[in-house]
């Protein structure tokens, strides 16, 4: 079970988008690294490929970020927060915030 997982809102904790807020669109590289909604913003210059329909142009979009350089955020405490796991007494295994040792929602 991933600490991180998609649709999660997140902190950045390090680099130039220090202390935004994202929902992770998607998981990379075998879990370690996020692609998170409007973090981490690169240019991509891209061939017009006219079989296909596009045109060329620079693009804009999201690049991956180390899953070690965001945090999931805690809305109760509206701060970034670690995760922690819990067995619960029918033997499920959920994730918990490590401050207030609430069940995370979405599992």
């Amino acid at each position: 079970m991933n600490k991180i997982k998609r649709d999660d809102e997140v902190v950045v904790t390090t680099g130039k988008d220090r202390n935004k807020r994202g929902k992770v669109l998607r998981i990379v590289d075998g879990g370690e690294r996020v692609v998170v909604s409007g973090i981490n913003m690169v240019k991509k210059h891209t061939r017009p490929n006219p079989m296909a329909g596009t045109q060329g142009g620079i693009i804009e979009k999201e690049a991956p970020i180390h899953i070690s350089n965001v945090a999931i955020y805690n809305p109760q405490q509206a701060k970034a927060d670690r995760v922690g796991f819990q067995v619960k007494e029918d033997g499920t295994k959920v994730r918990i915030f490590r401050s207030t040792q609430e069940v995370i929602d979405n599992q």
